[in-house]
């Protein structure tokens, strides 16, 4: 895959991932899900910082790993 299609693929991730957070926001989490959740924060956070050193198989690492985090609180919750 070229560097432009990954980072394509990178962004619609980032769109993506970013609606799910919300959506776990506004239900209530035990402290452990909480923390969970601010884990995948910071794979998102660290999934720009590589895609703006144009790193992007670091950064779709990042993304993949906050994705399995957060899509398993919206298992946990009914979400998905």
């Amino acid at each position: 895959m070229d560097s432009f299609k990954l980072e394509e693929k990178i962004l619609n991730n980032i769109d993506k991932l970013n609606d799910n957070i919300k959506e776990l926001e506004v239900i209530e989490l035990t402290e452990k899900e909480k923390e969970s959740l601010s884990r995948a924060k910071d794979y998102l956070k660290d999934c720009e910082y590589y895609l703006r050193k144009d790193d992007e198989i670091t950064s779709f690492e990042c993304i993949s790993y906050s994705h399995g985090l957060v899509d398993t609180l919206r298992m946990i919750h009914d979400l998905i």
